[in-house]
């Protein structure tokens, strides 16, 4: 096996195929020191904690395995209904040298099993023993794929459990929920699950698609937030907040739901975890309580009395009280609350994202033991809009601490200097294309988001190696880059798996500052050496 950097905190290993691969990801379990794998065509990531064992060690301890030949675990069976009416269907089956009916009946007639999650939840790589299926991607990715749709990617079929961007070849639609929550397991299709796909040729009749259903239940669980308690929260009328006016995306985050890989669950989280320790410990909350992350102002309403503070992004911060009485609020201090007061948070002067800390936390439902809103996934409260009230809880182990952390963030314009490690993949470009990485400036683009943000250079990225790359696990702050040579950096809510190469990756330090970069700042990396 061959053993890469990841990043600063993730080892990927390469397989000879993709049943090495499955074996060696169930051989790691409980390897001293691995925090979550994430198993792909024919490489598993590794993801470990540096203060626990080194990227060396545990490289020897990865390289030492020894794998069991036994049957890998079959964990049930499922009947998929598709309606094989797909946009790609007659190209795809062009690119594999038969006829539309042909790719149908072989579809129907291969044994498939799931290999491993990935990309979202609920989205498992299913593989068949029919050589027929490698198919290539789309040239050029949909920016929509509608939930349900059955889709087609190297050796694998897929379906997309929610709206999403993607560059697989459709050919069907189902209308089988691939993700519930409140099911055992959630994924409909969870590793080790054998599918067999059963034509449907009646177009059927649906009240509402999964994403409908999937959204109307988080709505629902937001709203009854506003009204219920729990044993961790006081009433709606004593400590909530109301939303009168939400920014651009404001949403729920806490510390994210790790260890969830296996389901194709990212952790998801603060973008700017400083910023949201820094809040929770001014407001003497543990550090990873729930917060609200807001990209650009907002406005506020406390009910009851309560304990808040603001941090992240820098900005004019402004409390009225009920009788329209205004005071300025120091950014990153503890300040009081009455009921009635409104905060409003001006549009940032640097830096991104604003975090907000109650006294108690945000008290909204969980999602796999995390209140974070995971944007790509559909996980976890719903993005925030006017009129929504949350409940304030009433566990606060610590008192409040008055003393500000200074901090400088981004503007507009200005150069930020971010730490990266090379690989896994920076043997697929150009001597040429690492010397650009790290020489040119970057510019962050308007089109970026909890996903990704998306980075424009004068001279793209230019490939040694052409042709595409199996999917494989991907972490935040990699730096994925797509045919046309301008890099993606992935934010908390990145796909856990993708088939572009990542060149690079932040180191954990930067994170954080990636997660208050603002559109028109330019970033330098710089290579961080590893032993």
């Amino acid at each position: 096996m061959r053993i890469l950097t990841a990043s600063d905190r993730a080892l990927l290993v390469e397989a000879a195929d993709l049943d090495e691969a499955m074996r060696l990801n169930l051989a790691w379990d409980g390897v001293r020191g691995v925090v979550e794998r994430i198993p792909g065509a024919r490489t598993v990531l590794v993801r470990f904690d540096p203060l626990v064992v080194s990227a060396a060690e545990l490289a020897h301890a990865l390289a030492a395995t020894e794998i069991d030949a036994a049957q890998l675990p079959a964990t049930g069976e499922v009947t998929v209904p598709v309606r094989y009416d797909g946009e790609d269907l007659d190209e795809a089956a062009s690119l594999l040298g038969v006829s539309a009916d042909e790719l149908v009946s072989r579809h129907l007639a291969a044994d498939w099993k799931v290999a491993f999650s990935g990309f979202a939840p609920g989205f498992g790589y299913v593989v068949s023993s029919d050589p027929l299926f490698d198919v290539p991607r789309r040239s050029s990715p949909r920016t929509r794929v509608p939930a349900g749709s059955v889709a087609l990617a190297g050796p694998f079929t897929g379906v997309y459990p929610r709206e999403s961007p993607g560059g697989w070849q459709l050919i069907g639609r189902t209308d089988a929920l691939m993700w519930d929550i409140d099911r055992d397991p959630p994924a409909l299709l969870s590793p080790g699950t054998t599918v067999r796909f059963e034509q449907v040729r009646a177009q059927a009749v649906m009240a509402e698609s999964a994403d409908d259903r999937a959204d109307a239940r988080r709505v629902t669980e937001r709203h009854a937030g506003a009204s219920a308690t729990d044993p961790g929260s006081s009433t709606a009328a004593e400590a909530a907040i109301e939303v009168v006016r939400p920014s651009m995306q404001l949403l729920v985050q806490d510390a994210g739901r790790p260890g969830f890989a296996a389901l194709g669950v990212s952790a998801s989280g603060a973008a700017d975890r400083r910023a949201m320790r820094d809040a929770n410990r001014a407001v003497g909350n543990a550090t990873g309580a729930a917060v609200l992350e807001s990209v650009g102002g907002a406005v506020l309403r406390f009910r009851g009395a309560g304990v808040a503070a603001v941090t992240g992004a820098v900005g004019s911060l402004d409390l009225v009280d009920a009788d329209g009485v205004s005071r300025r609020i120091a950014h990153g201090a503890p300040f009081a609350t009455v009921d009635g007061d409104e905060l409003t948070l001006a549009h940032p002067v640097s830096g991104l994202r604003y975090v907000i800390a109650v006294r108690g936390g945000v008290a909204t439902e969980s999602a796999l033991d995390s209140r974070a809103s995971d944007t790509l996934a559909g996980l976890g409260p719903a993005p925030l809009a006017t009129g929504d009230v949350l409940r304030v809880g009433n566990v606060a182990p610590h008192p409040v601490e008055p003393e500000v952390s200074p901090r400088t963030l981004p503007e507009p314009g200005d150069l930020v200097d971010l730490e990266l490690t090379l690989g896994p993949r920076d043997d697929w470009f150009t001597a040429t294309a690492l010397d650009t990485l790290t020489s040119q400036d970057w510019t962050v683009t308007p089109r970026s988001d909890r996903v990704g943000i998306r980075l424009e250079g004068d001279v793209p990225l230019e490939r040694s190696i052409s042709g595409e790359l199996p999917s494989e696990g991907a972490v935040t702050g990699a730096i994925q880059v797509p045919p046309d040579g301008q890099p993606v950096l992935f934010l908390p809510d990145h796909p856990l798996t993708g088939g572009y190469p990542i060149i690079g990756a932040l180191t954990d330090r930067s994170l954080d500052l990636a997660g208050q970069l603002p559109p028109g700042a330019r970033i330098r990396f710089t290579i961080k050496e590893t032993s």
